[in-house]
């Protein structure tokens, strides 16, 4: 008995510190709860505290112009010639008179074939052609002196008959001479290759020391292109076809090469081809601009924006482009009233071109829409137009 009581002493001690233990734990962890959602709810009391007053936003005048109506694309710059050079005679490349890349001019020896077999051909065709002329004027001497003796009845006719074909064959055999004096000479200037235009060269493919055959296909020697003037090709939906023929009937159509990134005008050229048929898998037509490119910011490859000029709209009413919202109606505008409270203004773009976009319908002249600060504004709202050297975004 004494030893159970002492065993159960033990026992009751330890449930006790248990339960003691157990009790404070979830005092101080309910306490520590309470006091997160105290600082978190003044915090998020805090932080719900929403932005009180009118915005501040920049605002631009609708401004009334004269504009240009434009069909835009995206157009690839053409050179207007581009000529492979091969060699119309066989021989040994022995100079190379240019560099990749130079411009040359029509006529300029670009590759020299080794000439040193023609030139002896030509001299051996040039001493034939000597005596086949000689042949010649003997044969005629000689058939004239017979017509005088055929005249006195010295000769017969048949005897004056083949006199006379021995000077036609004379004549025959001295004319084919001086054309085959004519055919090597023609051989002696081929080996000396010209540019046949103005342009740029480009790679070389053929180098000084190498083999080349006549009219060899495989047998490029350089590729040139001329590129002043230059073309700019592009597509347009072929919707526009009627409208283009129509304006170019009455004169010249314009047209703008623009950087596809910067949109900044590169040249201006006009109009001069119109595709004589409708690309039935795309649905357009394709047009050619011819630019004169004296300053050749046009390179051949080259992908360009293109603008055609149909005619002008006077009295267009003009935004900047970053005052268009789109909304679930289309697109609209905040135009700031007399009572600086901001309306929502649905407007009909015509089109967009570069930070402007021409509106037809929506908006008046000289009113004033928000193209800064706009996710600030709701319908209806005051706002305050910040000074243009301080407009945020």
């Amino acid at each position: 008995m004494p030893q159970l009581s002492k065993r159960a002493i033990l026992i009751g001690l330890l449930l006790i510190v248990l339960i003691a233990s157990g009790v404070y734990v979830v005092f101080f962890h309910n306490k520590s709860a309470a006091t997160s959602t105290d600082k978190g709810g003044a915090a998020s009391g805090k932080s719900g505290k929403g932005p009180s007053g009118p915005a501040t936003v920049s605002v631009a005048n609708a401004e009334e112009r004269t504009v240009p109506v434009v069909v835009s694309a995206i157009g690839n710059v053409e050179p207007h010639a581009t000529v492979s050079l091969k060699a119309r005679v066989d021989g040994q490349i022995m100079a190379v008179n240019f560099k990749e890349g130079d411009p040359v001019r029509k006529g300029a020896v670009l590759f020299r074939i080794d000439s040193r077999p023609y030139e002896a051909t030509l001299k051996q065709a040039e001493a034939t052609a000597l005596r086949d002329a000689a042949a010649r004027d003997q044969a005629r001497s000689q058939e004239r002196r017979y017509l005088e003796l055929l005249e006195k009845n010295f000769v017969s006719k048949e005897a004056y008959a083949q006199i006379r074909t021995n000077a036609e064959t004379a004549e025959a055999t001295a004319l084919a001479s001086r054309a085959a004096v004519e055919n090597a000479r023609l051989n002696v200037e081929y080996c000396s290759v010209t540019a046949p235009i103005d342009g740029y060269v480009g790679k070389i493919l053929l180098q000084v020391g190498n083999l080349v055959k006549a009219n060899d296909v495989n047998a490029l020697l350089v590729v040139i292109n001329e590129v002043r003037p230059i073309y700019v090709s592009f597509a347009v939906p072929e919707q526009k076809l009627g409208e283009i023929r129509g304006y170019m009937n009455k004169g010249n159509l314009q047209v703008d090469a623009v950087d596809s990134q910067s949109l900044k005008k590169l040249a201006t050229g006009a109009l001069v081809f119109i595709d004589n048929a409708v690309d039935a898998n795309t649905g357009t037509i394709r047009l050619r601009a011819r630019f004169d490119n004296k300053d050749t910011v046009l390179w051949p490859g080259q992908f360009v924006g293109a603008r055609l000029r149909l005619y002008e709209r006077a009295g267009a009413i003009v935004v900047p482009s970053r005052a268009l919202q789109t909304g679930p109606q289309g697109q609209y505008v905040y135009v700031v009233k007399a009572d600086m409270s901001a309306e929502m203004r649905k407007v009909v773009v015509a089109w967009t071109e570069g930070d402007e976009a021409v509106l037809s319908e929506g908006l008046a002249k000289d009113e004033q829409v928000v193209v800064r600060g706009a996710l600030r504004v709701s319908p209806g709202a005051k706002v305050i137009i910040a000074p243009a050297a301080g407009a945020g975004s």
